[in-house]
């Protein structure tokens, strides 16, 4: 469908006639699913850091992310994926400041100046990192042994982003989410990119939030659940994400 953006009304106009106010609650979640899809194609999320660290996260999703840490308390957070470190110290940062917490880091491959960088970081000592793939079971099998049996586990899967791998992560990791905690399935905003400079055809179906969606309907004790914003006083409802459909919710 096509739409007309009429700046002088302030109005999206779609084919039908249908006009729609930017200043509505509807007209703003189209015209930020309009940036964000534009902005993920420009990199917009490849310009940020953490402490002088690159985190190639949208800064929406890692401010929702820390209120969820807030709110669950993790002994234990699990981040497949590191890339420059990044997100790792973001979480580590989160964990010093509730005053408990710890970050285990897999990535495929950590790249020596990435380790160096993080190894002379001030909070290296509440991060542990393992080199291999997510799901290898050796791996699995050695993060498994990091975490003690009354510890609150949370999940984070940002590595091979492919329905594939992300449902073996989901397999694997799941298991280790406390009840009322998490795994989240990030960049499902990958099925919503296939039309793009930058994207592919095959990201219709071959992303993490199908890979989501159809390891809850196997998984009854796991849900999609977007976490309540813990502060509201606006009329919108809908989050400015990366992450559609990422919130695994584990219920019992």
């Amino acid at each position: 469908m096509k739409f007309q953006i009429d700046t002088d009304r302030a109005e999206i106009i779609s084919e039908d006639g249908r006009r729609t106010s930017f200043w509505s609650d509807e007209g703003f979640a189209f015209l930020t699913d309009l940036w964000v899809k534009s902005g993920w194609n420009q990199k917009h999320n490849y310009t940020f850091t953490w402490f002088g660290i690159p985190v190639i996260q949208l800064p929406e999703d890692m401010i929702r992310y820390q209120e969820v840490v807030c709110t669950v308390k993790p002994d234990v957070i699990i981040e497949t994926g590191i890339a420059h470190g990044g997100s790792l110290v973001y979480s580590a940062t989160l964990c010093r400041m509730l005053g408990k917490g710890r970050v285990i880091g897999v990535d495929i491959e950590i790249r020596p100046h990435n380790r160096a960088r993080l190894a002379a970081h001030p909070l290296i000592g509440m991060i542990t990192m393992f080199e291999g793939s997510s799901v290898d079971p050796q791996i699995v099998g050695k993060v498994r042994a990091e975490i003690a049996p009354d510890e609150t586990v949370m999940v984070v899967l940002d590595s091979n982003h492919t329905y594939a791998h992300v449902t073996a992560e989901l397999e694997a990791y799941a298991p280790m989410v406390t009840p009322g905690s998490y795994i989240v399935a990030t960049d499902g905003i990958m099925r919503d990119l296939a039309d793009t400079p930058r994207g592919r055809p095959e990201w219709t179906t071959d992303n993490p939030a199908q890979a989501a969606r159809d390891f809850v309907a196997r998984n009854p004790d796991f849900v999609i659940e977007q976490p309540a914003w813990a502060f509201n006083e606006s009329t919108l409802s809908k989050s400015i994400t990366h992450w559609p459909d990422a919130w695994i919710r584990r219920i019992r």
